[in-house]
């Protein structure tokens, strides 16, 4: 179960990887409250790269190639993208706050973006931060069929080739599931965490 920690309105860059490094990530009720909470959940969702798993409805897309993959050439746009996906509820936890401090990571090379792209246009992506050989996923949206299911096989291409140990999505849901990822109490991934963080590893080269 999630824990709530003191909220606050700005969210400095370096207490934001602090907070990474002992298992601590900030959300928001709302796009519209200036605040955020800090949340160390007792179990928490990975994916382990090496029991990284591709449906088979997938891999026929894939095959396909109907996207070009690119890296880190618009945050902008993918955090919008992010905020976007949760159009079907009421409202998105990515508020101010929130997307400033990713903005500020990413200008710093901590926060790191994969993005699909069809005909001149931005229609998946998922965005994430990196701490040693650790990638913490953040957010993921599509616009079309598979665009951020497609980044998600390309992210984790890159962490294998890269040398990450570690990728964290913080909860496990249906649609992660089907990729691999499983649920792990606080105590053994907070061991992963401090093993991941103490090597080094480039999300470019």
């Amino acid at each position: 179960m999630a824990r709530p920690f003191a909220p606050g309105f700005e969210i400095p860059p370096d207490l934001l990887l602090r907070a990474y490094a002992t298992g601590v990530f900030p959300m928001a009720e709302s796009a519209v409250d200036p605040e955020v909470f800090w949340v160390r959940p007792e179990t928490r969702g990975i994916i382990p790269l090496d029991g990284f798993h591709i449906p088979r409805s997938l891999g026929k897309t894939l095959r396909r190639n109907p996207f070009r993959i690119a890296f880190d050439t618009t945050f902008e746009g993918v955090i919008e993208g992010c905020a976007e996906a949760r159009a079907g509820s009421e409202d998105t936890w990515i508020n101010e706050p929130i997307r400033q401090a990713y903005g500020l990571l990413f200008e710093s090379g901590h926060c790191h973006t994969v993005e699909a792209w069809a005909g001149g246009e931005l229609v998946g992506g998922l965005y994430g931060v990196t701490l040693g050989r650790a990638f913490f996923g953040e957010s993921m949206f599509s616009r079309r069929t598979d665009a951020s299911k497609v980044c998600l096989v390309h992210l984790v291409e890159r962490l294998r080739e890269r040398g990450f140990v570690l990728l964290d999505t913080q909860f496990t849901t249906a649609h992660l599931k089907q990729f691999g990822a499983i649920d792990i109490p606080r105590s053994r991934y907070e061991q992963l965490l401090q093993e991941a963080i103490r090597g080094d590893a480039s999300f470019f080269p």
